[in-house]
C-alpha cells in the first residue's frame, strides 16, 4: 500500500524584514491510511507549522506533499480553500465553537460546507452528546465542548483528521476521554488521525510516531502494539 500522506523534504522559511526562520528543514515522513500518529516534539519544534501545511493553511518553501495521489504542494489558493473544506477536518485545542448556536448547529455549520456530510445529531451522538443537541457552548464542560468540536470536524466527513493539542485546554480525565475517542475513530471507523503534542507520553497510543526537532523530522517508528489510551498514565 502506498503513504496516504507524504511529506517529501519539506522545508519551510518565514521572512520577518531582513530575519529569516527555518521552521521547518528538509522534514520527510509517510503516514498510512487509518493509522493514527502522534507528531511529537517541544514548543517550537516545527509541530504545528508541519500540520499547517499538511491541513492547507500554511505553503512550504522547498518540497512536496501529498495525500493520496494528488500533490497538495502545488494547489492553487482556490484548490487549498476546497481541500481545506471538504477533505480535512481539523480539531484545534481551543474549540471555536459559535457561541449562539447549540451544539447540533454548531456541528451543522461545519455539514453546509461539504460535499459529502454526515449527520450531525448522530455524529453528536456517536461522541456521547446524544443528549446536549440543543445545549449551548456556556452550557456545556470544557470536555463537551471539545466533542463538539470533534464532532464538528467528523461530519465533514474528511479524508483526514488533523488535531493540534486537542487535550492542552482539558483536565487530566476529561483529556484521556477524547484520547479514547480518537483512537476509536481511528480503529473502527478507519479514519486516518494525526496529533501533535508536546507530551511524550501519547505515543504509546499511536500506530507511527514522529519525532520533530528544530524543524527537523529526527525519527519516524512503527508502533505494532499501541496501547489503549486507559492504560497511559502522564
Amino acid at each position: 500500500m502506498g503513504a496516504f500522506v507524504q511529506f517529501d523534504s519539506v522545508s519551510k522559511t518565514y521572512h520577518m524584514g531582513e530575519v529569516e526562520i527555518q521552521a521547518l528543514r528538509d522534514a520527510s515522513f509517510r503516514v498510512e491510511k487509518g493509522e493514527l500518529c502522534v507528531i511529537v516534539g517541544p514548543s517550537g519544534a516545527g509541530k504545528t507549522t508541519l500540520l499547517n501545511i499538511l491541513g492547507g493553511m500554511d505553503t512550504l518553501t522547498d518540497g512536496r506533499v501529498f495525500l493520496g495521489d494528488e500533490e497538495i504542494s502545488a494547489y492553487s489558493s482556490r484548490q487549498l480553500t476546497a481541500y481545506r473544506r471538504h477533505d480535512i477536518g481539523f480539531v484545534f485545542q481551543f474549540y471555536n465553537l459559535v457561541p449562539n448556536l447549540t451544539a447540533l448547529e454548531n456541528v451543522e455549520l461545519a455539514a453546509q460546507i461539504c460535499r459529502d456530510p454526515l449527520d450531525a445529531a448522530e455524529v453528536l451522538r456517536s461522541v456521547g452528546l446524544g443528549d446536549r443537541l440543543s445545549n449551548f457552548p456556556a452550557q456545556l464542560s470544557g470536555g463537551e465542548q471539545q466533542r463538539v468540536a470533534i464532532a464538528r470536524a467528523l461530519a465533514k466527513n474528511p479524508k483526514l483528521l488533523l488535531c493540534d493539542e486537542p487535550t492542552g485546554a482539558l483536565d487530566y480525565n476529561t483529556g484521556k476521554s477524547i484520547l479514547k475517542l480518537l483512537q476509536i475513530m481511528s480503529r473502527k471507523k478507519g479514519m486516518t488521525v494525526i496529533i501533535i503534542t508536546h507530551n511524550s507520553a501519547l505515543t504509546a497510543m499511536a500506530d507511527r510516531v514522529i519525532q520533530v526537532k528544530n524543524g527537523t523530522v529526527t525519527s519516524v517508528d512503527i508502533n505494532d502494539r499501541p496501547v489503549p489510551v486507559e492504560e497511559i498514565e502522564w
